[in-house]
């Protein structure tokens, strides 16, 4: 599995980025974008998105 974010969804809160301890999430022009090198898919910064753009895909 990974942790995929929704470009179309992510609204740019920045809430994922403050809950991951990997620093695996940045924003870029507004949008959250994953660094996969760097995520451990530990799951955090799914709830943590209001908007939830963010989810497991298989």
């Amino acid at each position: 599995m990974k942790i995929v974010i929704d470009p179309t969804k992510c609204k740019g809160s920045g809430e994922c980025i403050k809950v991951c301890p990997q620093k695996a999430i940045t924003k870029v022009n507004g949008i959250a974008i994953l660094d996969e090198s760097r995520c451990d898919f530990d799951g955090l910064c799914i709830p943590a998105c209001p908007h939830s753009a963010i989810s497991f895909e298989e």
